[in-house]
């Protein structure tokens, strides 16, 4: 729906494009659903010549994908999984130094503050279609959020770090 594309193009898109906040998927799932949807006639596939290099495919969307694809859209959607390295590593942080919990912290800000810059770079652009400006302004005041969250309460996951952890964990609750 977004126009035509090229596999490398699609995985960009989950990788760090319009996808990549919401949805995972990989050249390994890519590259099957384009061939299966090409299969059941809901893409097309055309190769455009390279020099010195393969042949490129490219991936339009039929009239059929276009709507099997809003059937999909219609069918209710599961609720929202976070999930978070950052998070699952701070349930732990009674095990980890004050000096790794802080790192950890400071590193969950700096990815917050750069996807938050990367958010508002988009929204300062010209967008001409009101969905797209939704997501990402829902993504921008999810990203304050959690660097206003993050920096008035660091103190706490900081205060839960171990200062005398040892390296096996010994001593910390289960």
């Amino acid at each position: 729906m977004l126009g035509d594309s090229t596999g490398y193009e699609i995985n960009k898109l989950f990788e760090d494009g319009l996808f990549s906040h919401f949805l995972d998927a990989s050249y390994g799932s890519i590259y099957p659903a384009l061939t299966r949807l090409t299969e059941q006639g809901m893409l097309t596939c055309t190769a455009e010549a390279q020099d010195g290099r393969p042949d490129k495919k490219v991936y339009s969307l039929t009239a059929r994908g276009k709507k099997a694809l809003r059937e999909a859209l219609m069918s209710p959607v599961s609720p929202d999984k976070h999930r978070s390295e950052f998070i699952f590593a701070s349930i732990f942080a009674a095990m980890l130094p004050g000096q790794r919990v802080a790192e950890l912290v400071d590193a969950q800000l700096a990815n917050c503050r750069e996807d938050l810059a990367r958010i508002e770079d988009a929204l300062a652009s010209d967008i001409d279609c009101s969905s797209k400006r939704f997501v990402l302004g829902y993504g921008q005041v999810v990203m304050k959020a959690s660097i206003e969250y993050l920096e008035k309460h660091r103190q706490d996951i900081e205060a839960a770090a171990s200062p005398e952890t040892a390296p096996d964990g010994a001593g910390i609750p289960a």
